[in-house]
């Protein structure tokens, strides 16, 4: 709420402000001292509503810096572009988000990276996969979408002895429930567009972590990946009410795990820890809620999904997560829809497989409207 109040510098008001601008007036000439000591010189690089976010963001995640991208995969795309060099042994979960599978596919044959994907099996042993010629760890915790948690800790202490980096996709925690930096994780990355945004009306991105890392991840902009200033505003906005609403998230995810499942629609339901003392031990560990996100596979063949989509009168169908509304998706054909049958196979998105983002709902008025739709499967 107050991570980033600065009145003073904004005319007393008690919201910072939108500057909608591109670039800034010079009291002298131009000079070396361009964008220093508190000249402004162009948007793409500076701006005091960016400013304000990138706050309020360091702070949530304990982190020295934070720069936010005008989307997720702007992030994850500064990170990788800026870190990773040819010859570099990149370490990547089989099952990150289709966005990042898909942009670790296309960079890595074609600037020399050599990329070492990790399933959820062999991922439960990082120091048989993270070696001498490792130079990042890409995770996620939980994954999308099957929302296997993974012990960052553990990671993060094999992947220092090798000297590399972890790099922590926070997005389906966020700092709320998980901050992967106090478990030893070198950067955090997030889609802001979901839960810290919160209100599906923005897209954008950020990385946090310590200042020497943040400075040489695009230094001067050059990828041009740039947070409008509008777009900042309303992230900004979204972040004085996260609390609350993962809060709301967090009661309405455990609520629907345990009331679906034992429906007879439903052959299964993935939840962070949820029917694993594995899984569920690691969670307890680090993980203060267990978060909105529920995914289910449901009985009926592959037409099940849709007819159990049709039949949903309050929750949206949509892609995307982490808003106010409750929404629902099959990742097949939405989040993973570039991977092939057999990718998607071997991830384990099944052909019943619909995931969840649940919102700020009554929890009875949910656990109703998905109750009624799998009864009509």
């Amino acid at each position: 709420m107050h991570g980033a109040r600065r009145p003073e510098l904004n005319a007393g008001a008690v919201v910072p402000p939108i500057y909608q601008t591109s670039t800034y007036h010079f009291p002298e000439a131009f000079s070396e001292a361009a964008g220093h000591g508190g000249t402004y010189l162009y948007t793409r690089g500076q701006n005091p509503t960016q400013e304000v976010v990138a706050e309020l963001l360091r702070g949530l995640e304990q982190g020295e810096s934070c720069k936010v991208y005008a989307s997720g995969m702007g992030a994850l795309a500064a990170v990788l572009f800026s870190l990773a060099e040819s010859g570099d042994e990149i370490v990547a979960l089989d099952h990150l988000y289709g966005g990042m599978v898909d942009l670790l596919r296309w960079v890595g044959p074609r600037y020399g990276l050599n990329v070492r994907w990790v399933t959820a099996e062999e991922a439960k042993h990082p120091e048989a996969v993270v070696g001498e010629k490792t130079r990042i760890v890409f995770l996620e915790s939980p994954t999308n979408p099957l929302l296997w948690v993974h012990d960052l800790a553990h990671w993060s202490k094999v992947a220092d002895a090798a000297g590399a980096l972890v790099v922590v996709d926070n997005t389906f925690a966020t700092p709320i429930n998980q901050r992967p930096l106090e478990l030893g994780a070198d950067l955090v990355v997030h889609s802001a567009t979901k839960y810290l945004g919160g209100h599906a009306d923005l897209i954008a991105g950020a990385v946090v972590g310590p200042r020497n890392l943040l400075d040489r991840i695009d230094p001067m902009e050059t990828l041009g990946s740039v947070l409008d200033p509008f777009a900042a505003f309303l992230l900004a906005r979204g972040l004085r009410t996260l609390a609350l609403r993962v809060g709301r998230a967090n009661e309405n995810g455990t609520r629907l795990a345990a009331a679906l499942e034992n429906h007879p629609k439903v052959e299964r339901v993935y939840y962070p820890g949820f029917g694993d003392p594995v899984q569920d031990e690691i969670a307890r560990r680090q993980m203060s809620g267990r978060g909105g996100m529920v995914t289910l596979v449901i009985r009926g063949g592959a037409g099940a999904p849709l007819r159990f989509l049709r039949k949903l009168r309050l929750v949206h169908v949509a892609a995307s997560l982490g808003s106010v509304e409750s929404l629902a998706s099959v990742p097949g054909q939405t989040s993973h829809r570039h991977l092939s049958a057999a990718a998607l196979a071997a991830r384990g998105i099944v052909p019943g497989l619909v995931r969840l983002s649940l919102g700020i709902e009554e929890p009875d008025d949910l656990v109703r409207d998905l109750t009624e739709a799998l009864d009509a499967v």
